[in-house]
């Protein structure tokens, strides 16, 4: 993985996270906040937990360790998760703008919510966390699907396809 990989997953990471908040203001609050029975119960809960995901291991990769999600975690309604993922998503797009590789093959190292302790090269968290937005996107999709409202293309060839065309 290259510098320029990693700040392209990212970009296409924000692009896809876009489109998903795109389509969920299609939802009125109580379809935003049924439990559908899925990873975690509503769409409201699986942005939350992306948002929460990218800020805690960019945490990580600023030396902090979080033992707990953000304050916000709980909280955020529709607006506040929009206006949180899009400054994640900004701040991540920065990050790794200015990586060398390097920096990718440096040994990063964290303990997770429960203390343990871990360390890989830089390159494999970033994988990691562009990975799981992907995957729970897609249960987002399926969550729109299932509440009758339209569900977003977010696959990477689709960001590839609308970069080249200048759309992205």
């Amino acid at each position: 993985m290259t510098p320029e990989d990693c700040r392209l997953l990212f970009e296409y990471n924000a692009w896809a996270n876009r489109r998903i908040l795109d389509s969920c203001d299609a939802l009125s609050e109580d379809q935003f906040t049924e439990n559908l029975r899925s990873s975690f119960p509503s769409v409201r809960e699986t942005l939350a937990h992306i948002a929460a995901a990218q800020w805690i291991w960019t945490e990580r990769w600023h030396g902090s360790s979080p033992t707990a999600p953000p304050d916000w975690y709980k909280a955020a309604d529709r607006a506040a998760l929009r206006a949180k993922l899009t400054e994640l998503d900004r701040n991540l797009i920065e990050y790794t703008s200015h990586l060398s590789p390097a920096d990718l093959e440096r040994v990063t190292e964290y303990r997770n919510m429960s203390g343990q302790g871990s360390a890989q090269p830089l390159w494999q968290p970033l994988q990691h966390l562009a990975n799981h937005g992907t995957y729970h996107r897609g249960q987002i999709v399926t969550m729109l699907r299932q509440l009758g409202a339209a569900a977003p293309h977010t696959d990477l060839i689709v960001f590839y396809r609308e970069r080249e065309k200048g759309a992205a």
